[in-house]
Formats: C-alpha cells, sequence, structure tokens
C-alpha cells in the first residue's frame, strides 16, 4: 500500500518538471548576438528573451559587463549602439 504515494509523487514530480521545462523553452522567442565596442575593447554576447527588446538589452548588458569597469562605465557603454547586432531567432 505504501507504493502508491510514492508513485503518485514521482508522476507529480515528472509532470511539474515537464511543464517548467516546456514553458522555458517557449518563452526564448527571441535570440539575437550583439557586439559592442567600448573604450578601445570589445565583448560578443548572445541572448534570448521573450520580446525583441528583452534580448537586445540583456545581451548588450552582458557584453558591457565584461569590458565596462564600474557603473559608470557600465551605463555609459550600456547607451552606446551595438558595433553589430545579428538576429538569430
Amino acid at each position: 500500500m505504501k507504493k502508491k504515494p510514492v508513485l503518485l509523487g514521482i508522476l507529480f514530480v515528472v509532470i511539474v518538471l515537464g511543464v517548467l521545462i516546456y514553458s522555458s523553452m517557449n518563452l526564448a522567442q527571441h535570440r539575437v548576438e550583439v557586439c559592442m565596442n567600448f573604450n578601445g575593447r570589445t565583448s560578443c554576447r548572445t541572448a534570448a528573451g521573450s520580446t525583441q527588446d528583452a534580448a537586445l538589452q540583456t545581451a548588450i548588458s552582458n557584453a558591457c559587463a565584461d569590458i565596462a569597469s564600474g557603473v559608470t562605465d557600465t551605463i555609459a557603454c550600456g547607451n552606446t549602439q551595438p558595433a553589430k547586432e545579428t538576429w538569430l531567432k
């Protein structure tokens, strides 16, 4: 009789994991690669998001985090136009 609650628990966990994986795969509808130039340094990063703007801003932030130091430089880098912007999805 103890097997039934264990099997139901395992089934519940599998269903929850399946829903999480399925929903997270559908969120990334847009994917972009961005290259940023700042203070003589270049960094390229790829990001995905549910909107084009979200994907673009995430890629810019990730690239700037690699080449800018400090809050002021990071903000300045984030406000510059990408040197390269390639939409992958």
